[in-house]
């Protein structure tokens, strides 16, 4: 636990979810930070909400958390940050079930009731939302992000900034051919994943297929 300063990159609804998380692992939360200035100058759950560069004329090389869900919109400002001498910081909530042979990147979100099993590895600013379970030998690329209540069998790989929508499946691969969700992929709430699905592609579904462009 710590008593440490921390901003959080974002003011909307997980924004606010990151602050609580941020809080249960001990952080003192400073305030949100936004880029769109019509969104700055107040408050937010009494936090106030500032500009990046405000934010780091007063709290520079503080840590930071990202509290937003779409990947690529994660790496510009987790890039931002960084470029303003703010240090990503860890969160993993005191619920969070994870054996020793779990291996955590550098700025990821794991939010409360998730279960990781064994021989994982999440790459650098993931993002795991609430009650998620992940298998045995599953791989979770760079800003890969887990919706609420995935569920994710063994010996699978989720590739870079892939988004894996709330309450979908995906099915175990095998140690000689592993399921692959691609990068940039988009996995539909809800959907069950029988199949790799390549970089790009957003499946829904149940079986999940491919989105058919009209």
């Amino acid at each position: 636990m710590t008593n440490q300063g921390l901003a959080v990159y974002g003011s909307g609804g997980f924004a606010r979810e990151v602050a609580w998380l941020a809080q249960e692992c001990g952080y003192d939360v400073l305030c949100f930070i936004e880029d769109d200035a019509s969104k700055t100058g107040g408050f937010v759950d009494d936090l106030p909400v500032i500009s990046v560069h405000d934010a780091a004329a007063r709290f520079r090389n503080h840590p930071i958390a990202a509290g937003i869900g779409n990947p690529s919109a994660r790496e510009v400002v987790i890039k931002r940050a960084i470029g303003h001498d703010f240090i990503p910081a860890l969160l993993v909530h005191p619920r969070v079930e994870k054996s020793k042979r779990v291996t955590l990147g550098k700025g990821v979100v794991i939010c409360a009731g998730n279960i990781l099993t064994t021989n994982i590895t999440v790459g650098d600013y993931v993002q795991i939302n609430l009650d998620c379970t992940i298998g045995h030998d599953v791989e979770l690329a760079d800003y890969a992000t887990l919706a609420p209540g995935v569920h994710v069998s063994g010996c699978v790989t989720i590739g870079r900034r892939a988004y894996v929508g709330t309450g979908a499946t995906i099915i175990n691969g095998t140690p000689q051919q592993r399921l692959v969700i691609g990068d940039d992929a988009i996995v539909g709430a809800g959907a069950c994943v029988t199949r790799s699905v390549d970089a790009g592609v957003t499946v829904v579904g149940v079986p999940a297929k491919p989105i058919t462009p009209r």
